[in-house]
């Protein structure tokens, strides 16, 4: 491999390495342009793969000039293999690799794979508490009240504020942690579950990509942990009287229908509200229905179903106390401004031989 000088005076490693940004939104050129500068001989490609239509250029509609030689990937969709046969480095835009595991590269050990993971806590926290809040505080109903020009009696509403209030976290990493310190700042006491045991202040930290001000880095906001991969460790957290559970995992074998009829008769002792921004798998959605149309829980928001797109004839479209959004809380406008941050953390982690961050354990897929 050829060896050229950085503006630092070092040997730049990626001097003979092709990054293609395969992503949703339009080059950012003063990006490119840093990054180029700081690694001489580093090339960097670019696909926004949003069509004028709004639909996604697939992989395989991209030119084969454009994957020719490519040895590092942005991207949310695995391309087929043989279009990456040099690849050597895989940065995610997903907090978890679930669309990986099958795929050659994937299997691959010699295959660098990183997530995004710290890249979505502000804005998926804000669409937690905010759909919390919306239906503690009956915001539906009211907007329904302003089309037909109702005002009704303040005695009509059943109205709780969050203080005193519990919030379980059925997954406590970046997403939870920011959930855990919105739902402190206003008064509500925090249990975070995790698959491992985290019995020490050390093993309680978190040392992925944090948005600055965000977060619980230190592991401090949660008054217990729980922690287990059995249905029998998870039914004794959901039986700790919560008030709202936040479902905040990766989707694997384990934690597929992770809350079915079962869970939901526990939650239904304190008829926990639920909130899922994970994946629409986590949930059996039969279960649900039931739960919500015969009162066990109290609501429930989901920004994920199962299946993607949800059909318009579907039943749970129709559930009451519940929100349904088209798996969004994920957007924001900072959204790839802040991948672009991890993207070039790595890379420079990469150019000078340092542990990366966000590196995907390939048996969790996350």
């Amino acid at each position: 491999m050829s060896s050229k000088i950085n503006q630092n005076g070092r040997p730049s490693s990626l001097s003979d390495d092709i990054l293609l940004v395969f992503l949703p939104t339009k080059a950012e050129t003063e990006w490119v342009e840093r990054i180029t500068n700081l690694y001489p001989g580093f090339n960097v490609r670019w696909v926004n793969t949003v069509n004028e239509d709004r639909t996604l250029v697939k992989p395989e509609d991209v030119s084969d000039q454009v994957w020719d030689g490519v040895t590092m990937l942005a991207t949310y969709m695995p391309p087929p293999a043989h279009l990456v046969p040099k690849v050597r480095f895989v940065q995610l835009t997903s907090a978890g690799a679930d669309r990986w595991p099958n795929h050659p590269k994937y299997q691959d050990e010699n295959v660098i794979f990183c997530t995004a993971n710290g890249v979505h806590p502000p804005q998926i926290a804000e669409w937690v508490i905010g759909t919390w809040l919306s239906h503690q505080h009956n915001f539906m109903r009211h907007a329904a009240d302003m089309k037909t020009g109702h005002w009704s009696s303040p005695f009509v509403s059943h109205v709780q504020d969050s203080a005193g209030l519990r919030m379980g976290i059925l997954g406590y990493g970046a997403i939870g942690r920011q959930c855990a310190r919105i739902a402190n700042a206003m008064g509500m006491e925090v249990y975070a579950y995790t698959r491992s045991e985290r019995l020490t202040p050390e093993s309680r930290k978190d040392d992925s990509y944090c948005v600055p001000g965000t977060g619980d880095p230190d592991g401090l906001m949660p008054a217990k942990w729980f922690h287990g991969a059995s249905k029998e460790d998870v039914n004794k957290f959901l039986g700790e009287n919560l008030d709202l559970l936040v479902i905040s995992l990766p989707i694997t074998s384990e934690t597929r229908h992770i809350l079915s009829h079962e869970q939901f008769e526990i939650l239904g002792k304190k008829k926990t509200f639920v909130s899922n921004i994970a994946r629409g798998g986590h949930i059996n959605q039969e279960a649900l229905i039931k739960a919500l149309e015969t009162g066990q829980i109290r609501g429930a928001a989901l920004d994920v179903t199962d299946p993607e797109p949800l059909p318009s004839d579907h039943p749970l479209w129709k559930a009451p106390n519940l929100l349904i959004t088209p798996h969004v809380s994920w957007k924001t406008d900072f959204y790839w401004t802040r991948l672009l941050n991890v993207l070039e953390i790595n890379l420079e982690k990469l150019a000078t031989d340092k542990p990366l961050i966000n590196l995907v354990n390939r048996k969790l897929h996350y």
